[in-house]
């Protein structure tokens, strides 16, 4: 076993002298030791030289060896010494100071953009919504007349706000008969003018015009369409249009435009659906979760009228059910203006609600 202080030890002076820094490989070459005062031992170190007999423990009169194993006792000895100094490193630093090792924690990067807004559990209500919210109470269950006063009571804004009914029903959508598409005539309206455009040629050019159509085209209006025309709120097509109209798919799909015969938007009676629309004709769908968003009226109308749209709404829901739909089909009914909060019906009392005065 040979023991040395000092790693200067290690560098023998006939060594130093047959091995140059360019014959070492790029790693050895740039190996800088630092001078260690510990004492290390290379018992374990074992040594072998090509087509040699068996190992030679390294000895203290190394200077001695044939020029040919000179190279191999240089570079053991340094990647012995790389090793002793980097563990008396990690050593002398963990007993450093207070003997705890220190960890650097680095603060995370602010976010930006809407990455920094906060979650929507974390936001805070308007001094105005909180008011509101304390004319229902929480989780209960109320008959639609009451529901309708309260919808009312709430839309306290200066604008007139939408009263919306929201559906929760057992579907999956993704199945083709648990698909719901229909529509509903709201007797009383909707409370919003309707901007209804037709696709059509030939003579009933000329009817949809005067059944009240506030545009009216061809391929001159699916070129606008195209170029990013969007100024109507309704779109009804002829059957003999429909296969230029195939086109538009892309950018009338994703806003619920593109005209289908379940909508009432494809028919050869483009007059009577023009009127229809105008008068609050409304689109019944589910989306991709089951529920149904559906704007009955507005805030200002007498809640004989909202009641009265209400009840038609559930009706053509009810009368429109899947076939695929299986158990309980209404999970939970909800009623809200615009801007302020829902409240739940009771879903039982309202299938079976039936107006004062209506047998």
């Amino acid at each position: 076993m040979a023991t040395c202080t000092t790693p200067s030890s290690l560098m023998l002076t006939h060594a130093a002298s047959s091995v140059h820094p360019q014959d070492l490989s790029p790693s050895l070459r740039c190996i800088n030791p630092k001078p260690l005062s510990r004492t290390f031992s290379l018992y374990p170190l074992v040594l072998r030289s090509r087509g040699r007999s068996p190992s030679k423990w390294v000895d203290a009169n190394l200077q001695r060896e044939a020029k040919s194993r000179s190279y191999h006792v240089v570079v053991a000895a340094l990647a012995a010494e790389v090793e002793v100094a980097e563990s008396a490193e990690q050593k002398e630093e963990g007993e450093g100071g207070d003997g705890s090792a220190t960890n650097t924690i680095t603060a995370p990067k602010p976010k930006k953009g809407k990455a920094a807004l906060p979650l929507k559990r974390d936001r805070t209500r308007s001094k105005r919504f909180l008011e509101i919210q304390k004319l229902r109470e929480n989780k209960k269950e109320y008959d639609v007349k009451t529901a309708i006063s309260l919808v009312k009571a709430t839309a306290n804004l200066k604008f007139v706000e939408t009263v919306e009914a929201h559906f929760r029903l057992n579907i999956d959508p993704k199945y083709n008969d648990q698909q719901l598409r229909a529509t509903v005539n709201l007797p009383k309206g909707t409370g919003k003018p309707v901007k209804v455009a037709v696709l059509t040629q030939g003579e009933k050019f000329d009817e949809a015009k005067n059944a009240g159509a506030d545009l009216v085209g061809g391929e001159d209006l699916i070129e606008q369409i195209k170029g990013g025309f969007m100024e109507f709120d309704k779109l009804i097509a002829s059957p003999d249009m429909m296969p230029k109209v195939a086109s538009l798919g892309k950018i009338l799909g994703p806003r619920g435009l593109m005209p289908n015969p379940k909508a009432g938007t494809v028919t050869t009676n483009i007059p009577q659906a023009i009127a229809e629309f105008k008068q609050g004709k409304v689109e019944i769908r589910a989306d991709k979760t089951g529920i149904v968003h559906l704007p009955f009226g507005k805030a200002n109308f007498p809640e004989e009228d909202l009641i009265e749209n209400f009840l038609a709404a559930v009706k053509s829901v009810e009368a429109n059910k899947p076939s695929g739909a299986k158990g309980v089909y209404w999970k939970s009914a909800h009623v809200c203006s615009a801007m302020g909060p829902s409240i739940k019906l009771n879903t039982r009392e309202m299938l079976d609600y039936r107006p004062q005065g209506n047998p």
